[in-house]
């Protein structure tokens, strides 16, 4: 398949794909802050700077702990017996301890 051929076919779908996107998220894809990031990229190296600097980010943020504590928190949210009334038997298929652990809790 040349070039001429294949490029609007991935323009279609690639106009598509970003429409999907903003319907689904609500704001535009290319008004994502890394997005305008990349934009001003003006070489490989400024583009593997930007990537390499989220690459490191979420290495701190997962090593750290952050995204288990916060699960965590949701958890215990989600578990106490102020929130398991107001959802009903839903809230206690969701968190029951021994569907995580194989163990009967009671």
């Amino acid at each position: 398949m040349s070039q001429s051929s294949s490029s609007p076919t991935f323009q279609a779908l690639f106009d598509v794909a970003l429409q999907d996107y903003e319907d689904k998220i609500g704001s535009r894809l290319i008004n994502h802050p890394l997005a305008e990031q990349l934009q001003e990229c003006d070489s490989v190296g400024s583009i593997t700077t930007i990537l390499e600097e989220q690459a490191r980010s979420f290495r701190e943020f997962r090593d750290h702990g952050k995204l288990v504590n916060s699960l965590k928190n949701l958890v215990d949210v989600l578990s106490s017996p102020f929130i398991s009334p107001v959802f009903g038997q839903g809230a206690d298929l969701v968190v029951r301890p021994e569907a995580f652990l194989g163990v009967s809790c009671c």
